[in-house]
């Protein structure tokens, strides 16, 4: 069964982690460029959820995930 979640990301971070409170935040410790960040969020959901991918959003910080 698969659930959508919708994750703002903040690139840069000191720290690398998933933060659910009222919106899921997720700080990654890469820089937007050429999708690197974006691979550190799908790593680290990966470690909370069987499979993750992204739906909409590559570019943007608010992201729609997709995750089982």
């Amino acid at each position: 069964m698969s659930m959508i979640l919708k994750i703002k990301v903040i690139p840069k971070s000191k720290r690398s982690e998933l933060v659910f409170s009222d919106e899921v935040r997720a700080y990654v410790r890469a820089a937007p460029d050429g999708g690197k960040a974006n691979a550190e969020l799908i790593k680290l959901l990966k470690k909370k959820f069987k499979r993750a991918r992204i739906v909409r959003g590559f570019t943007s910080r608010n992201k729609v995930v997709e995750v089982e």
